[in-house]
Formats: C-alpha cells, structure tokens, sequence
C-alpha cells in the first residue's frame, strides 16, 4: 500500500478510536482517563497495533487493555462501519506508561530550582 495512504488510514483508524473508546461502557475502561499513544498498521491492513496510555499509571492501562481485548470484536465492527475499509484489521492493545512518564519528567523540571541570571542582563546595558 502506498505510505502516503496507509498514513491516512492510520490517522483515521487513530481519529476513530478515540470516538469509539468514548462510547464503551466497560467500567475497566471507564474508570481511567485513556490515551490513544499511538496506532500502527501493517503495510497488507491485517493487523493494527494501539499503543494506550493511561493517565493514573501502567496498571491502570494494563486493566484498560484487558478491556479492550474483551471489547475486540465490537470495535473491529464498528470501525469497519465508520471507515467503511475493505479488511479491518485486527487490533492489538498495548499498555505503556508514556503519560506516566511524561507527567514525571514535568514534575521534575517543575521542581528544579532555576533563577534567571540577572547579572548578565546588567551587563548587556
């Protein structure tokens, strides 16, 4: 498939997600704030790999995934409606800890104590 159109598909399948997680009324999905990392498909469209992130930690988006898996086939059905794509592909939910870990390196930074040098403003006068 040409790049350019499996770029499209990608951020399609990536803009549909994001509305379908929404409407999913499982609590293991519901209890935490879910991010959609980042989506991967394969060059044939048989697989789809989501990349989720949860907002309270990597625990929280391995018990999301667990629910997505469940929700697998429900999913599956409704993007293929929505994009309306000749081969859905399988989709493979994969728990990591980017927001975790970017909300951290904030705190980190937010806790360093950086004074502006002044001194040098002085001297540039």
């Amino acid at each position: 498939m040409n790049s350019h159109k499996l770029g499209r598909t990608t951020e399609d399948i990536k803009r549909e997600l994001t509305a379908i997680f929404r409407e999913l009324k499982d609590p293991r999905i519901k209890a935490c704030f879910l991010s959609i990392v980042r989506v991967e498909v394969t060059n044939d469209l048989s697989y789809c790999t989501v990349y989720i992130s949860a907002l309270e930690g990597l625990d929280a988006a391995k018990n999301a995934a667990k629910g997505l898996v469940s929700a697998a086939g429900f999913i599956r059905r409704e993007l293929g409606l929505r994009l309306r794509l000749r081969h859905v592909p399988e989709l493979i939910f994969t728990p990591t800890d980017s927001i975790e870990y970017s909300a951290e390196i904030s705190r980190i930074l937010n806790s360093l104590d950086i004074k502006e040098d002044t001194d040098e403003e002085d001297n540039a006068d």
